[in-house]
């Protein structure tokens, strides 16, 4: 619909932005936490809930490919795209269901989703970034994180109960459907604000270059190989022999890579710089280079990398605890809250409250600890029962409680994070630098949460609470001395 034609009330940022950050607080509800619910209602162990933390690596991998989203077409048209291609996986994952082999089809279909919806938050942002300017993006921040919020409560609330209570299939089927009609709806009405720099059919040659397919034909057999590699006769072999090896698996071999190829990139940043400005018209290279150098970067770095780690592992477990404490059917309409950390920034300014906005964040890992004690019998008794004991309507309350506090502290930590990471974009580079930031932040989240479910194994869910609190204090100490702009 041309522009003439469209209302005046539908153009105002009030309304796009709550529509598109729900559209992106979506789809990564239905994978990062309506998945968990579901994996571990078919039975699935502690330990492979865990390794669905993998569904978030397409978060941190995502900088490679963000520069391609502020080159080609525009954002608006990467956006409408990928809302399209989730729609239709997450529907076609509801036939999925039945299948005898359905809970493994799911989990890589939702694995494959999770690049499209790390995509799809690329182009959001940077609509985001595009369309306002700076006084804008704070003021209308409550708008976007209240509809992040919102669609996380859709999903972890209508979506769990729907699927927990009465069909999976039907679940996933409602939700493709949802973000269908938000495609359409975007396509319609939602406004273009540039004009692209190169057209998206020019991106086609830079993955038909032998140098292009080398390198992902050689990432993909790396990660192959190794998967295949930890599952073999020969790795058993070798973990009978060698006891410490029971402690390294796929899952932690891959966390610890990405943590030493980020040490390395560090290390040899002068000869990357080197490499990445051979060419000097590369927008990679101006991308990356540009983004490094600012003012402390590497206590920035460390700050972005560390600040989420304990929030990621006890968002990776809080569903699969609901489940073995033996209310599944609840939880959906426990998980709800909506952050109002935007208008705080915006009336108090960021330097002001990040701090205590971070505190209550991770002092939520301390209430679930102190949950977890006080529930430990139900825990002992429900987990994997058919039929679990109810635990008691003053337990419920407490569980519903500590949820409720997780959800709004989540949401003021949500509004100051966005908001320093929004601020370390420059104006040529905002979709590629949102998504280095974005990414380098959960790269921290993802090895905690990987780690989540062995922890919980080893230590119980108290244990890990704990131990997530732990590994959230460094992040707190640096804010101290990172800049703050």
């Amino acid at each position: 619909m041309p522009d003439t034609q469209q209302p005046a009330f539908l153009k105002k940022p009030h309304l796009w932005c709550f529509s598109t950050y729900f559209a992106e607080g979506f789809p990564f509800s239905i994978i990062r936490s309506v998945s968990t619910v579901f994996f571990r209602d078919r039975g699935v162990s502690l330990e492979a809930v865990g390794l669905t933390t993998f569904f978030g690596l397409p978060w941190i991998l995502k900088f490679f490919w963000g520069p391609l989203v502020d080159e080609f077409a525009t954002k608006r048209r990467w956006l409408l795209a990928m809302q399209t291609a989730l729609a239709a996986l997450i529907g076609a994952t509801a036939f999925l269901v039945p299948l005898p082999g359905g809970v493994r089809l799911i989990a890589i279909t939702l694995f494959v989703g999770a690049f499209i919806a790390a995509t799809h938050d690329i182009a959001i942002d940077g609509y985001y970034l595009a369309a306002l300017d700076k006084q804008e993006q704070t003021k209308f921040l409550g708008y976007r994180v209240m509809a992040y919020r919102v669609a996380m409560l859709t999903g972890t609330g209508v979506i769990v109960t729907i699927g927990a209570s009465f069909s999976w299939t039907l679940a996933f089927l409602l939700a493709g459907l949802l973000l269908a009609l938000l495609a359409a709806y975007h396509y319609f009405f939602l406004p273009e604000c540039e004009t692209q720099r190169r057209p998206a059919a020019k991106m086609l040659g830079l993955f038909a270059r032998p140098r292009s397919l080398s390198a992902i034909a050689l990432a993909a057999a790396g990660i192959a190989a190794l998967y295949f590699f930890f599952n073999s006769a020969v790795y058993r072999g070798w973990k009978q022999g060698l006891p410490v090896l029971k402690e390294l698996n796929f899952a932690r071999a891959v966390g610890l890579g990405l943590l030493l190829i980020l040490l390395l990139l560090a290390v040899f940043r002068n000869r990357l710089a080197a490499v990445l400005t051979r060419d000097p018209e590369s927008f990679y290279g101006r991308s990356f280079l540009s983004f490094m150098d600012q003012e402390k970067i590497g206590l920035v770095l460390a700050f972005i990398i560390l600040v989420r780690s304990g929030e990621f592992m006890v968002s990776s477990m809080v569903s699969a605890f609901a489940v073995d404490l033996g209310i599944k059917q609840h939880y959906g309409w426990i998980a709800g809250g909506i952050g109002i950390g935007g208008w705080m920034i915006a009336r108090y300014s960021l330097k002001r409250v990040i701090w205590p906005f971070l505190l209550a964040q991770n002092l939520t890992n301390v209430v679930y600890m102190l949950l977890a004690r006080e529930l430990a019998y139900y825990l002992g008794v429900n987990t994997g029962a058919a039929q679990p004991m109810a635990i008691g309507a003053w337990n419920l309350a407490l569980f519903a409680g500590a949820t409720g506090f997780e959800q709004f502290a989540s949401g003021l930590g949500t509004a100051v994070l966005t908001t320093f990471l929004m601020r370390l974009c420059l104006a040529e580079f905002k979709a590629a630098h949102f998504a280095i930031g974005s990414g380098l932040m959960s790269l921290g989240g993802i090895v905690a949460g990987v780690s989540s479910g062995f922890i919980a194994s080893w230590l119980g869910y108290s244990g890990m609470f704990l131990v997530s609190f732990l590994i959230s204090v460094p992040a707190m100490v640096l804010l101290f001395w990172v800049p703050k702009k």
